[in-house]
């Protein structure tokens, strides 16, 4: 009886520890799912802040959100957090570059607007303390935006100012030419990646209506982005020709070094050489005068024990000098490999400059400096070989009409097409280089009479088949051809003109033709 009690009391005692178990259990799985929720609300926050800076941070951030969704164990989902911290890491170290350019552009800007004679005197001071800030670095975004505001607000001073004190410049015929003509030469410049954006937002300013003091900005702002790149380019010969010189001072120290210890061991040799002379003359001495054998013995071994020592001093001297020399010509090897590896790096970069300068920057075909070099080239082969050339000019028609209703950017992104276009449709011993406007200039070699409307037209056939459509309106855009064959004793220009003339013939007749001058 006391024993089942006793099992009885037992039983209860195990039920209540069970029921303390349940209890703890429920709330630390409680306590989990708060914290689950909590980290999930951290998470969401997280992206929203994060959203559209980083198109991978992005979806690993959705990921994680969905496994803290649909898992109860959060140590899967370890391995998603410890990327999700590197990309933010990596998202910081790049937002903390686009402030520091952003940071010059605006000492930049400021700069530009101290030039400004009709600045308010309140206002110049203004500028100052603000560019006195510039000089701190912006640790958040939360620093920039102040500044551009209070940046935005200087114009805004400055427009009134200006405004207030006189009437608006009209525009002018001349003033649009000056338009048209920017907007060429901006197309035959390369500017780096970086700054594309900018002359893209300037060219589409230059083609819609202008204004004199939009044209005046837009002069500057070029001007600004080509004297940036030459500054670039500057430093980079220059740290090149500083490289070139240190590694020269390095090597005349080494020959230098060289020298003064080939001049020492020099005179050494000759002392050591003179004792070593004087010790056999002794020996020679003591053998004529000495008549004892005993003593003739004892002077001959102590000379040839002197001699001895000097040959072993010159011995240490030559190898002194051998393992100077060495290391005089490893110093020199090695400043000499570091000034050619330095050398290759500029010839690269000069390698790739060249490239990028015979490049168009809008359609990547060559451009008119490329054009000229190979029409060069193949008339010096035509000179050599006597085989049929031809130079054909192809203009896309009514291409005004394009820009006007559609813009400029719509005018660029049809050059680019059609500039692919006529690549691919010629051979790779055929070329087409962009001439300037939207005219292309091919050189085709080793054609004959017959076939060359053929593959003319063919070429004009493919530039019609491309489906444009702007503005959901399909739009069939044309060209018109005029090409020539160089004849014997004509220079290559003069066949170019005679093309050119065909073209002109092309575009006044019907236009979407090929016409062969003969």
């Amino acid at each position: 009886m006391k024993d089942s009690m006793a099992s009885i009391s037992q039983l209860s005692l195990l039920k209540q520890k069970l029921h303390s178990a349940k209890v703890a259990l429920e709330e630390v799985t409680e306590d989990n799912n708060e914290k689950l929720q909590t980290l999930l609300q951290f998470i969401g926050h997280l992206s929203l802040a994060c959203k559209g800076q980083n198109l991978e941070l992005d979806n690993k951030l959705a990921k994680l959100r969905h496994q803290l969704t649909t898992s109860d164990n959060v140590e899967e989902s370890l391995p998603e957090l410890v990327e999700v911290e590197q990309l933010l890491k990596h998202q910081y170290n790049h937002v903390m570059v686009q402030l520091e350019d952003s940071r010059a552009s605006l000492s930049r800007v400021i700069r530009q607007i101290q030039r400004v004679e009709s600045v308010p005197d309140k206002v110049k001071k203004e500028i100052n303390y603000y560019k006195k800030d510039l000089t701190k670095p912006f640790h958040t975004f939360w620093d920039y935006i102040p500044k551009v505001e209070q940046l935005v607000g200087f114009y805004e001073t400055i427009l009134e100012e200006q405004l207030a004190q006189g009437e608006k410049l009209v525009v002018q015929p001349k003033h649009r030419q000056l338009a048209h003509e920017l907007a060429n030469m901006i197309s035959e410049v390369e500017f780096r990646k970086d700054q594309r954006d900018q002359v893209l937002v300037i060219k589409e300013t230059l083609a819609n209506d202008i204004e004199v003091d939009s044209l005046i900005d837009s002069y500057q702002r070029i001007l600004s982005l080509l004297l940036d790149n030459i500054a670039r380019e500057k430093s980079a010969s220059q740290e090149f020709l500083f490289a070139l010189n240190d590694s020269l001072s390095a090597v005349r120290e080494v020959v230098t070094d060289s020298y003064n210890n080939t001049q020492r061991s020099f005179q050494l040799k000759k002392q050591l050489n003179r004792e070593i002379s004087s010790r056999v003359d002794d020996v020679g001495e003591a053998i004529i005068d000495i008549d004892d054998i005993q003593s003739l013995k004892s002077q001959v071994t102590e000379q040839l024990a002197s001699i001895r020592t000097a040959l072993g001093r010159k011995d240490a001297l030559e190898d002194r000098e051998q393992t100077l020399l060495r290391k005089s010509m490893e110093t020199m090897r090695k400043e000499l490999n570091d000034l050619s590896k330095e050398a290759n790096t500029y010839k690269e970069r000069l390698f790739e400059q060249q490239k990028l300068n015979l490049l168009d920057t809008l359609t990547q075909l060559p451009n008119r400096a490329a054009l000229e070099e190979r029409m060069e080239q193949e008339f010096r082969n035509f000179q050599r070989q006597k085989l049929p050339l031809w130079v054909a000019v192809a203009d896309i028609d009514h291409f005004k009409t394009i820009n006007d209703n559609f813009g400029h950017s719509t005018g660029d992104k049809t050059l680019q097409v059609i500039a692919m276009a006529l690549k691919n449709s010629l051979r790779d011993t055929e070329f087409v280089a962009r001439y300037g406007g939207e005219e292309f200039v091919l050189i085709i070699p080793d054609v004959n009479a017959e076939d060359i409307e053929h593959l003319l037209n063919r070429v004009r056939e493919k530039v019609k088949s491309i489906p444009f459509k702007f503005k959901n309106q399909r739009i069939t855009v044309t060209v018109s051809i005029g090409a020539a064959q160089i004849l014997e004793n004509e220079l290559i220009n003069e066949t170019f003109e005679r093309a050119d003339a065909a073209l002109y013939r092309a575009k006044h007749e019907s236009r979407d033709r090929v016409i062969i001058d003969v």
